[in-house]
């Protein structure tokens, strides 16, 4: 079994090939003539192509402009699942294109890179986490969808941030003790919000932990008639703060909704293309993340995420190379807690 810090160490490792492995910056003329060569491969090989919230904005646009959606993990696997298409690029990190090959797998998943990973799913492997699950065997097993196929296969519930409350405040009703994983944050605000009983596994995102209650409170002082949103993968201390907690989709509509014409938000800042969207004449500012403490490994934005760009999704297309298997025995282990969760939300 790994230690803590070696799960750290494996962390930080491939965080460092990430960043190493960013796509490279490009004019204007480059990103209208790959959006052009985009949109004739998706069509010629009868593909759609799907976005997270925090990919690049490049990359969220020609989502868009192509007919495909920008969404989180589970919007762009049910959008997926749902298209004609035959072939799905899903642009975001591993765990949501084995996702979208779960729920279709009679359709090619292709990725812009297989490298893109996540840290919650890295903190959490398969074989310790069993270990850990087999110790308290009377425990429901909930997981985040931030996690591989085979600890999903382990799980008897998949959740997302936007159901993770209602499910638990579900099982708790019943009685249900249960196992949380993988992000420790997240599972310390459901716990908070329902009372219920979770043994939580110690993982956390790299960009959610990295914002500083003491430096949003310094910010506010700076905008005092600002609203804070917060996603609830961060620090208890600052999910304290907010004046909306919630997930990506959570979120993007409290942007349009609450009333404050500055917004201090507390996720990854991909998330400022669809928010500006949805509510045009605001001001958006990310939450801090210096201040006492701070590393800025991340500086509010994942550095996956970042590794998907124009150039290797039109590569991904033309190649084949980066696709998504998913084992067949494994696949209906994962499908039961996913296909729990997509009732669930029905």
């Amino acid at each position: 079994m790994l230690s803590k810090e070696q799960l750290d160490k494996r962390i930080l490792v491939q965080e460092h090939f990430a960043k190493e492995h960013l796509p490279h910056e490009l004019s204007e003329a480059q990103v209208e003539q790959l959006n052009d060569e985009i949109i004739a491969e998706l069509k010629a090989r009868d593909a759609c192509l799907v976005a997270h919230y925090y990919c690049d904005p490049l990359v969220q646009a020609i989502a868009e402009k192509s007919g495909g959606c920008v969404a989180d993990s589970l919007e762009m696997a049910r959008f997926g699942a749902r298209h004609s298409a035959s072939t799905l690029v899903v642009a975001g990190v591993r765990f949501m294109g084995e996702t979208a090959k779960i729920l279709s797998p009679e359709k090619r998943i292709l990725m812009p890179t297989l490298e893109a990973t996540c840290s919650l799913d890295l903190g959490c492997p398969v074989d310790d986490f069993s270990a850990f699950c087999d110790q308290h065997p009377e425990r429901e097993v909930v997981v985040y969808a931030n996690t591989s196929a085979a600890v999903k296969a382990r799980a008897d519930w998949v959740v997302t941030s936007s159901i993770a409350v209602q499910v638990i405040e579900h099982l708790a009703e019943q009685d249900k003790k249960i196992i949380w994983a993988p992000d420790k944050h997240l599972g310390t605000y459901v716990q908070k919000e329902t009372g219920a009983d979770m043994l939580l596994w110690d993982g956390a995102c790299i960009v959610h932990e990295e914002f500083k209650a003491k430096g949003l409170l310094d910010l506010k002082q700076v905008y005092p008639n600002a609203a804070i949103l917060v996603h609830p993968e961060s620090p208890d201390a600052v999910v304290q703060l907010a004046d909306a907690v919630g997930s990506t989709s959570q979120l993007i509509k409290a942007a349009q909704e609450l009333p404050n014409e500055t917004l201090i938000v507390a996720t990854d800042r991909g998330i400022f293309y669809k928010m500006q969207q949805a509510a045009p004449g605001k001001t958006f500012i990310e939450a801090p993340t210096g201040g006492s403490g701070a590393t800025c490994r991340s500086c509010a934005h994942c550095p996956w995420m970042a590794m998907n760009g124009l150039q290797n999704i039109l590569d991904g297309l033309r190649q084949g190379k980066e696709e998504v298997f998913v084992d067949a025995e494994l696949r209906q282990n994962a499908l039961r807690p996913l296909e729990r969760m997509l009732s669930f939300q029905a």
